[in-house]
């Protein structure tokens, strides 16, 4: 396990590397000066002020010097400075961290909750329809927009009903604390991880149906009911622990993507996220902001990768030997 743990953080460490220096060039290749957008905003967009804006946060260095300097400060952990919002580019992400962490990790449990239930739940009762209604909103899900079932929850629960609050991350005001600020963040909660884990959820169900099927026919599952075991015995003990591998490994996968999923629903919900600080920080050019939010993210997906192959190596011991 532990080598198995080494080697992933080595590969990691490379990876990530080239993730920060791919996400360098990209941005920088991107129309936009920023400093042409600081003084358009200033009212003072005049080219000498302009060379003073790009002097001033290293923009009229060569390109490998930027390059070279953004990567020396990322292997200190120092990932600049951002000029838009002046502050550290780390302290403004920490800040935003747990609010997407919450709702990201949230709505993981939910999606794959919801996921590995109902897909039981449909192969159980292939053909029937329970298995026909719940495909059937499996497909709805999957296929709908992410911001349109955001809005859309947001006008029936929020607008239409009253029953959750539609956006941001606590009542504004409110000073409560202990248990009762726990349960207002919870409630503002509800609907953003809802509407983010819903999509994921669609995905784990048709994985797991599928999953539970497939090793249903098997032999070994077919020499457990004929040594006589109860049927409810069969599927938690033979069928379920071997179809969740893939299940497992889908959801290793896909977890980091609900970063990147966290922007629109952020956004929509006003929650206070790093994805919606990233929006801000691609309408305002604010690039050591967004290749701040881009290091993190990956670091995020990376971590949540090998988080799986340890999950997955402990659900399935022969995983250890692989390289």
């Amino acid at each position: 396990m532990l080598s198995l743990i080494a080697t992933r953080l080595a590969k990691a460490v490379v990876v990530l590397l080239l993730i920060v220096i791919a996400n360098f060039l990209l941005i920088h290749a991107a129309p936009g000066d920023p400093a042409a957008v600081m003084a358009g905003e200033a009212g003072a967009a005049d080219e000498k002020f302009i060379a003073q804006l790009r002097e001033r946060f290293g923009l009229d260095q060569p390109f490998l010097v930027q390059l070279w300097t953004y990567v020396k400060g990322v292997l200190q952990l120092n990932l600049g400075y951002s000029y838009r919002q002046q502050a550290p580019v780390l302290d403004l992400i920490l800040e935003r961290l747990p609010a997407t962490l919450l709702l990201t990790l949230t709505a993981f449990v939910i999606s794959l909750t919801l996921g590995v239930v109902s897909g039981v739940v449909a192969a159980a009762r292939q053909g029937k329809w329970t298995d026909s209604l719940v495909t059937s909103l499996a497909l709805l899900f999957y296929a709908t927009p992410l911001y349109w079932l955001a809005l859309m929850a947001v006008l029936l629960f929020s607008v239409q009903l009253g029953w959750l609050p539609g956006y941001g991350y606590e009542t504004i005001g409110s000073d409560a604390t202990g248990l009762a600020h726990a349960l207002d963040v919870a409630r503002h909660l509800v609907l953003p991880a809802l509407t983010l884990g819903l999509f994921f959820t669609a995905i784990y169900m048709r994985m797991t149906r599928a999953s539970m099927l497939e090793v249903s026919g098997m032999d070994f599952v077919k020499t457990a009911k004929a040594k006589g075991l109860s049927p409810g015995r069969v599927q938690r003990r033979h069928v379920l622990r071997n179809a969740l591998l893939p299940v497992v490994t889908l959801a290793g996968l896909q977890a980091g993507q609900l970063v990147g999923g966290a922007v629109l629903t952020e956004t929509v919900f006003a929650w206070p996220g790093i994805g919606r600080l990233m929006f801000d920080a691609l309408a305002q050019r604010d690039y050591n902001l967004l290749l701040g939010i881009l290091l993190i993210s990956a670091a995020l997906v990376i971590a949540f990768n090998i988080l799986t192959d340890v999950i997955y190596s402990i659900v399935d011991p022969r995983i250890g030997a692989a390289p």
